[in-house]
């Protein structure tokens, strides 16, 4: 049976719900998910392999990346850019709630310029009336060249059979450029540092350093199959150590049984997570 592949680009402002669609159309958890600004830093692909088809699903950093910004945030573009560089087809995600139609043409007249079919996405469907989306789509088809519509709720995993079942249709003859077996172009330590990232986000709420890491420095299966695993969280002052502890340390005991259980079910055997809070010089 002959392979064939199709590659995706997801945009879509910060909390869109990017993460949350691949995760649900991948059945992972790849990609953080949290409410934080800028939480996708760098292009996570996920991989969905059906039959003979292998999507590759590419969640890049906000769209608002598409603009001009200051040297910090240089690396966040550069991946939005390349993301949608590689990709065959683009979904530009909106949350119904936070709908602005010019804000919207602005960013697809930038995306135009690179000449691939963009498909729009209605997100959180679930949170307003039908009668709602018509006339957006309509005001859209009127003023924009798009290619399809799409209505779902990520979340609930509502309409993204349609989603898959569209892009099945669209595949084209190709090698895979990942194995049957991936998910992910992302490693397993990648993926559980990110795991307590998300986790960090979670329960630091105002007060969270935003440059913080999360480094590996133990990833080893243990004879029984366990998985023992050692990570650094890495701070740039000392005053966020005590943030993340919390009183008694009990917020960094959330965060790691958190991470932990999550990264059980997604390895599906037992974990021993060991976190430690460090200050690097950024």
């Amino acid at each position: 049976m002959r392979k064939k592949l199709l590659k995706i680009s997801i945009v879509g402002k910060t909390n869109a719900g990017k993460s949350t669609l691949i995760n649900n159309l991948v059945g992972e958890k790849i990609s953080v998910i949290n409410k934080k600004i800028n939480t996708t830093e760098d292009s996570i692909i996920g991989i969905v392999n059906i039959k003979e088809n292998q999507l590759i699903f590419i969640d890049t950093p906000g769209v608002n990346y598409l603009k001009n910004i200051d040297k910090k945030k240089i690396k966040l573009k550069q991946n939005l850019w390349h993301g949608l560089n590689e990709s065959d087809e683009i979904f530009y995600l909106i949350d119904i709630k936070q709908y602005n139609f010019e804000e919207l043409r602005k960013n697809i007249s930038k995306l135009n310029e690179l000449n691939k079919e963009i498909s729009i996405i209605f997100n959180k469907n679930d949170l307003v009336s039908k009668n709602l989306i018509l006339p957006k789509i309509k005001e859209i088809k009127d003023k924009l060249k798009i290619n399809t519509f799409f209505s779902i709720s990520a979340k609930k995993r509502l309409g993204l059979d349609v989603i898959t079942n569209y892009l099945l249709n669209k595949t084209y003859y190709s090698k895979w450029i990942y194995k049957e077996n991936e998910i992910s172009d992302k490693d397993d330590i990648f993926i559980t540092n990110e795991i307590t990232r998300n986790f960090i986000l979670t329960y630091i709420h105002k007060e969270i350093p935003y440059n913080i890491k999360v480094i590996n420095k133990v990833f080893k299966y243990l004879k029984n199959g366990d998985l023992k695993i050692k990570q650094n969280i890495q701070i740039n002052n000392l005053r966020y150590k005590k943030i993340i502890l919390g009183k008694n340390g009990e917020k960094i005991k959330d965060i790691r049984i958190k991470s932990q259980n999550e990264i059980s079910r997604l390895f599906k055997t037992k974990i021993h997570l060991y976190i430690n809070v460090i200050k690097f010089d950024a």
